[in-house]
């Protein structure tokens, strides 16, 4: 008893002593820290009276200010940033899924306004807009220089008015004009489709319909094929999907896992870390499983990817991912009309890693063939392949039958020709999509058959 009290008398008292050596220097080190802050801070005051007063126009004060805020923001990543009470109001609408635009997700990158993604069916979709493009100029006015909210404030505008934006992309030796309708956007976050027996599951963003959508098409995919058993895999289609509300990424992930991490954030202070759980039950019933991704998958899309990357749920094809990995808080200001936007953490899938910069690497690269602009082919030869059809025996008139199938064989034929074109066609229209259904028929064939049931 008497040692182990020594031991903790002991410890108290070389605490106390360190204690002591530390406070002088500490003290004098917030000191000397507190006068370089209020020394900043007194320029901040010189340099804001001398424009004032001395620059060649009169400048409000207030916009003095909301610009050194966002300055002071903006400075420290390309996502932090301040929401305006307009700003704010349109980031909420937009997380509900309609909101007013082109329908483009953008970012900065040395001044240059970089396309994250187009968004499906919208107006910079249709127009022919791609992740990875440069804006360069708006209506002839050059972006560089500006703000990222500048930038974006410049190519918004009433409904139904058009807008001309200058593109540069890789591979295209010259700039060219892109003219956009602006329109009122309204994304359906996701929605299912059956490729032959596989359902395909297109994610366009992670908002408050994310989940919902999901769940609900892909219970009428699996009643239109007679049941979720007739289904031999599924496809989550995360291709130029910016990202979104991180809890719809963690929902959409853990629909198709039955345990395990999903994701995990690291912050400045380790007690605000976290990570989140599967829990039981899976939506496909553990259906062999391919995600889709391209270089506008960012964010959201790049947690779901990486968690079922991770656990070996899915097999990931298509092309390096944006790499988003952290994570921004919206910070609302005082009377609650305006706020702040600021990065507060990175995530990390369930393997530790973390994805920023560096993106999500498929276990399968497939390349999207290019399609011309002017709307042709992958190769820019207008037509599709796919549908040049020649001429074969069955053309002939007066060709004999073929009377060693039955009726029944010979329409089999028939289909599964049908299907066999089908896939040709959708190799030129969509390359990747076809590759991710070809890897289930795959799986598929080289399964074990299922044990008979008694």
């Amino acid at each position: 008893m008497k040692s182990y009290m020594f031991a903790a008398a002991g410890g108290a008292l070389l605490g106390g002593i360190l204690s002591t050596q530390l406070i002088g220097p500490l003290t004098a080190q917030e000191a000397r820290g507190n006068e370089s802050l209020y020394e900043q801070l007194d320029l901040f005051g010189e340099i804001f009276e001398g424009i004032r007063s001395g620059y060649v126009e009169e400048v409000e004060d207030s916009d003095l200010i909301l610009a050194a805020i966002n300055g002071m923001l903006t400075s420290l990543d390309p996502h932090s940033s301040y929401l305006a009470p307009e700003d704010f109001g349109d980031m909420q609408i937009q997380t509900r899924g309609e909101f007013g635009g082109l329908g483009i997700e953008v970012t900065q990158e040395e001044g240059f306004v970089r396309v994250v993604s187009p968004m499906d069916g919208t107006p910079a979709d249709l127009a022919g807009i791609e992740a990875g493009d440069f804006i360069t100029h708006v209506d002839g006015e050059s972006l560089l220089g500006l703000t990222l909210d500048q930038a974006v404030e410049a190519m918004r505008g009433p409904v139904g008015s058009e807008i001309v934006v200058t593109i540069v992309r890789a591979g295209v030796d010259e700039p060219f004009d892109v003219t956009v309708v602006r329109d009122t956007i309204k994304l359906r976050a996701a929605s299912v489709r059956l490729e032959g027996n596989v359902a395909v599951m297109r994610v366009t963003t992670f908002n408050e319909q994310t989940y919902p959508n999901l769940q609900a098409g892909l219970g009428e995919v699996a009643e239109e094929s007679g049941g979720l058993e007739n289904l031999t895999g599924v496809i989550l289609d995360l291709r130029n999907n910016p990202g979104g509300l991180l809890e719809q990424a963690i929902r959409v992930s853990d629909a198709f896992l039955d345990e395990g991490e999903i994701v995990s954030t690291r912050g400045r202070d380790p007690e605000e870390s976290w990570r989140v759980n599967a829990e039981p039950g899976d939506l496909t019933e553990g259906k062999p499983m391919v995600v889709l991704i391209n270089g506008g998958s960012a964010s959201a899309s790049e947690v779901v990817a990486g968690a079922l990357q991770d656990h070996n749920r899915a097999i990931v094809v298509g092309t390096k991912s944006f790499g988003k990995g952290s994570v921004q808080t919206i910070v609302p200001l005082r009377d609650g009309a305006a706020a702040m936007r600021l990065t507060t953490a990175r995530y990390y899938t369930p393997s530790g890693r973390s994805i920023q910069v560096l993106g999500v690497s498929p276990d399968i690269v497939v390349e999207q063939p290019r399609r011309d602009r002017a709307g042709g082919g992958p190769d820019g030869e207008g037509e599709d392949a796919a549908s040049a059809r020649g001429r074969f025996e069955s053309d002939l008139r007066g060709a004999i039958s073929n009377d060693s199938l039955t009726e029944a064989e010979q329409e089999q034929i028939r289909i599964e020709q049908e299907e066999a074109e089908e896939a040709a066609r959708r190799r030129v229209d969509d390359y990747q999509l076809s590759y991710a259904v070809d890897i289930l028929k795959g799986l598929n064939a080289f399964s074990p058959p299922s044990a008979p049931t008694e």
